[in-house]
């Protein structure tokens, strides 16, 4: 076989005619140039992977496909003949571009002056390059955003309540939490609306992925753009780097954006943008990046009125609120104080390293008396006070409740216990007497129906109660 070979390689047509078999079924495209840099030869894989035919290819200049030229007749007369290797983008006949890798050789045959280019399509690669750089800022993003979220103490670690207000909105929840459907929470501020939000992602197929907080109301007007979608480095002044936004970083996953009535009017149709298409520039780049991202967004402004009042987009407001829920105030969760305080209580006295185990009654009842204006987070900063005030054991709130605004100048010089029966007749007409079961007022005020019966002994109330 090797004597047969060398014969064939002492016939110089045959070696020609093997040339150019190799050179066309080679599946790297292949130019053969002139010293003017103009096609004269193609090969078929040139032809399929760029959209010309032969004929279009011929006396074509190269410098019609290839993204920066190179200057062949330069390097032909300098006499260098060794390959050049790079990597650079072609324009198709279409118009679309692909990016490539590129060998040159230069030749000299029968003392005509000629340039081989050798290039091959690396699409997939330098999307795989690309996906592994987003990967990897993404990832860097993440950790980053993770690292701040550990310092951040969201409360309390599960949700507390047994009250039937309560119930609803983990009812709502359990609904909705395993679909794509954005929502949109509401209610008064200390309501624990960021912990309904860690709820859905918590219980929805988006788990093993992050969950992006962004409240809208403590951002910079000027800087909000550029938090949501990212930036390039040079976008505005101060952009030193190049960042990814929350928008980016919660791809598959979930971006809760708190206080929604407080995003800038000018910034909502690109939120709705995201929300309709699920695309959006980084702030100083036009290439359109698309995420599949789950919105939650919450608010205490009545998001109705601002459309009314052209202060929030009607369309923007549609999206958003495809399933909503409304976090009850404190107030309507009176049976749930004595939980939440108890909570609460353990917390700071592991925090403060105290130990307060006792909970006096005018204590507790005090707490379940007052109407919480700042709800949630009210009581929790309460308690925080009063566990670093207390001594001993017992806890002690003397002057960290305020009186509500609905009490009468005078209430502060009455007794407590004459306030104390006052409620009490309140919440009773209320549940029509009924002390104990679903929304009676044992339930309402958080104790047990026997020690409700024993204060209302104690203070004198009677009437025919419904015990049913």
């Amino acid at each position: 076989m090797r004597k047969e070979i060398e014969e064939i390689f002492k016939d110089r047509q045959q070696i020609e005619n093997l040339g150019r078999f190799l050179v066309q079924s080679s599946p790297d495209g292949v130019f053969m140039l002139d010293e003017e840099g103009i096609i004269q030869r193609s090969n078929e894989s040139a032809c399929n992977l760029l959209g010309y035919s032969y004929e279009e290819y011929d006396e074509l200049p190269l410098v019609k496909i290839h993204e920066k030229d190179f200057d062949v007749q330069f390097y032909l007369e300098t006499g260098e003949n060794k390959p050049r290797t790079f990597e650079a983008e072609y324009t198709c006949k279409d118009g679309k571009t692909i990016p490539v890798s590129v060998s040159v050789t230069f030749l000299r045959l029968n003392k005509v002056k000629i340039a081989v280019v050798f290039f091959r399509d690396i699409t997939e690669r330098v999307e795989r390059e690309n996906e592994l750089e987003k990967l990897r800022s993404q990832l860097k993003a993440e950790n980053i955003y993770l690292q701040e979220e550990i310092k951040v103490d969201h409360n309390f670690g599960d949700m507390i309540g047994e009250s039937n207000s309560f119930k609803k909105v983990l009812n709502k929840i359990e609904q909705v939490a395993d679909t794509d459907a954005n929502v949109l929470i509401l209610g008064e501020s200390g309501t624990g609306k960021e912990l309904i939000a860690r709820a859905l992602h918590n219980f929805s197929l988006r788990k093993e992925k992050p969950l992006v907080k962004v409240n809208c109301s403590a951002l910079p007007t000027n800087l909000i753009e550029s938090e949501l979608f990212g930036r390039e480095k040079g976008a505005f002044t101060g952009a030193l780097t190049k960042e990814i936004g929350r928008f980016e970083l919660a791809d598959k996953g979930t971006i809760f954006l708190d206080e929604i009535g407080d995003l800038p009017l000018e910034l909502q149709p690109k939120l709705l943008r995201v929300l309709q298409e699920g695309e959006f520039e980084r702030v100083g780049n036009p290439n359109t990046i698309k995420v599949d991202v789950r919105v939650i967004a919450a608010t205490n402004r009545d998001l109705e009125q601002m459309v009314k009042e052209d202060k929030f987009r009607e369309d923007l407001y549609y999206r958003l609120n495809v399933f909503p829920i409304t976090s009850p105030p404190l107030r309507d969760r009176k049976s749930d104080i004595p939980t939440l305080v108890k909570y609460f209580v353990n917390k700071y006295s592991a925090k403060f390293k105290k130990q307060i185990d006792l909970i006096p009654n005018e204590v507790m009842e005090s707490f379940v008396i007052y109407s919480w204006p700042g709800n949630i987070r009210e009581l929790e900063n309460i308690i925080e006070r009063a566990i670093i005030l207390s001594k001993k054991n017992k806890l002690v709130v003397t002057g960290l409740i305020k009186p509500d605004n609905e009490t009468n100048n005078d209430s502060e010089l009455k007794p407590f216990v004459d306030i104390e029966k006052e409620y009490l007749l309140k919440v009773l007409e209320s549940t029509s007497w009924k002390i104990s079961g679903p929304n009676g007022a044992a339930e309402i005020l958080g104790i047990n129906p026997s020690t409700l019966n024993s204060r209302l002994k104690k203070l004198g109330i009677q009437k025919q109660v419904n015990y049913q």
